[in-house]
């Protein structure tokens, strides 16, 4: 089943160190760019999260954002950094031996100090462990969803494939029936135009023949690329490439038909294959 390369997926996941947030949205792309919005607590993260997600996706531009949402502040831990604390201390007693008498200390003001109160003391692997279990599963969600839209891209192109199947044996049915002239009756005429010899009666003999050739071959290799995008609808291989090509071909036969159509009917079957 083919993917689409355009899709979205949003996870959020709650702990001790607030919300994370990631989302992930892809686009239509030749290959496969990605970029990824981190905060600076989950920077070191990101060589990693770019590896699976190469994993997971082959084509499609990605941009992968992630947010890291604090706690409220009146729901947050408050801690005292201990050691921060003693080392502060250390230096407010030498500086009350050094100055005799003065040696009030407001606690507020200690508190106060940088370094000395924490919001969060949640363990740095507790939190990587998270983000990459976010990440997993909104990269998961969005190769599903990629994935579904493929599924109906699939069907879209199937449905005209049988519209073009269902004009390609019109075109067929009307060769066998004589639209097209009688192939022994061209290859006399290209055989009659070359005896008559010079350029132009060569290029009308070479004519005749392909005319010739085609009425043989009915409806050329309509029938055969029809076959080719089935087969690769049902692969699991990335299918973009490959059905440009077809598609290409799809609109040359059509091309080819039209121009050389010998009755109103093919003509208007090939400009249906074009549609």
């Amino acid at each position: 089943m083919i993917a689409s390369m355009t899709g979205f997926a949003r996870r959020e996941f709650a702990g001790p160190f607030g919300t994370l947030v990631c989302e992930i949205r892809s686009v239509n792309h030749r290959f496969l760019d990605a970029t990824l919005r981190l905060p600076d607590s989950c920077r070191a993260l990101e060589p990693e999260l770019r590896q699976a997600l190469a994993r997971e996706l082959r084509r499609g531009k990605v941009d992968c954002t992630l947010q890291q949402r604090s706690v409220a502040a009146a729901a947050a831990r408050i801690e005292i950094d201990q050691a921060a604390l003693d080392r502060l201390l250390a230096r407010v007693n030498e500086l009350a031996a050094a100055v005799p008498g003065r040696s009030q200390v407001d606690l507020i003001d200690l508190l106060r100090f940088p370094g000395i109160l924490r919001e969060d003391a949640s363990d740095p692997e507790t939190l990587m462990q998270n983000v990459r279990s976010v990440f997993a599963e909104a990269l998961a969600e969005l190769a599903r969803a990629r994935v579904r839209e493929g599924g109906r891209l699939a069907a879209l192109i199937s449905q005209r494939c049988a519209t073009l199947g269902g004009h390609d044996r019109l075109i067929a049915t009307a060769i066998a029936g004589g639209a097209c002239q009688d192939p022994a009756a061209l290859r006399g005429a290209a055989a009659r135009a070359r005896r008559a010899g010079g350029p132009g009666a060569r290029r009308a003999g070479n004519s005749a023949d392909a005319a010739a050739l085609r009425c043989r071959r009915g409806t050329g290799s309509t029938g055969w690329h029809l076959v080719e995008t089935a087969r690769t609808l049902a692969g699991d291989e990335p299918a973009g490439r490959r059905l440009d090509f077809l598609m290409q071909e799809f609109n040359r036969e059509a091309n080819t038909l039209s121009s050389k159509s010998q009755d109103l009917e093919t003509t208007r079957s090939a400009v249906e294959m074009k549609v």
